[in-house]
């Protein structure tokens, strides 16, 4: 599936968004938060399944001009990023602005992977108006948590070796989103590890973390909370 680059803002930041939709017309449009490398072939793949499937979708930057080209570089931008919390949220909510503009008549979600997954939850943390989110192996702790009402129900499918989330933090998102009445589920894998559905790493090696059951279940959970939410 081809994607059409959309250009669009953070302020001063020039960000580029990539964008697909379905020949017929769309059940919802998803806003796809990527890993801390940015969009690879593992995300763009998913969107393809996704506009395969009928949905609308526009893979999000985290980065814009300091887009990272190796794992050091988009370490480095991802702390930037987040060491920011505010700034990171406005980064994000620009994207869900843009998906808004381009799909403004279907019900909007969003989905994401590693840093996007921790994506996702900060737009439900922040007050988002959107039908569901879906976190993939994503990072769970967070700076600003929930004060008020969250309005997307939740899904979180996460890898229960994942060295980059202790189990405290598990309890403590737990906790968080029970203070606050989220409507949330959560999947945990026993035995996988962070990053459990990209197959290979970004040079083609396969990626060792991966886990062909744990992403066909996690997979198949989203569709089933997208139809639920959709009707």
């Amino acid at each position: 599936m081809p994607f059409e680059k959309v250009g669009y803002e953070d302020g001063a930041v020039a960000l580029t968004a990539f964008y697909a939709r379905p020949a017929v017309p769309a059940r919802a449009a998803v806003a796809i938060y990527p890993t801390f490398m940015n969009t690879t072939p593992a995300v763009e793949a998913k969107a393809d399944a996704l506009v395969d499937a009928g949905y609308a979708v526009l893979i999000g930057d985290f980065y814009g001009p300091e887009a990272p080209s190796d794992a050091d570089q988009a370490f480095a931008a991802m702390g930037r990023l987040r060491g920011d919390p505010p700034a990171m949220r406005q980064r994000l909510r620009a994207t869900l602005d843009l998906l808004r503009r381009l799909e403004p008549d279907v019900p909007q979600m969003a989905i994401g992977f590693c840093l996007g997954g921790m994506a996702v939850l900060e737009m439900a943390r922040d007050g988002q108006d959107l039908a569901a989110v879906v976190s993939f192996h994503g990072l769970l702790e967070t700076a600003l948590p929930a004060d008020k009402r969250i309005m997307p129900r939740i899904l979180v499918c996460h890898g229960d070796a994942d060295a980059l989330v202790p189990r405290s933090q598990v309890t403590g998102f737990w906790e968080e989103m029970d203070a606050v009445g989220a409507d949330w589920h959560f999947h945990s894998y026993a035995g996988v590890q962070h990053g459990f559905t990209t197959p290979r790493m970004r040079d083609g090696s396969p990626n060792p973390a991966y886990d062909a059951s744990a992403d066909r279940q996690s997979w198949a959970a989203m569709h089933a909370l997208f139809d639920e939410v959709l009707g």
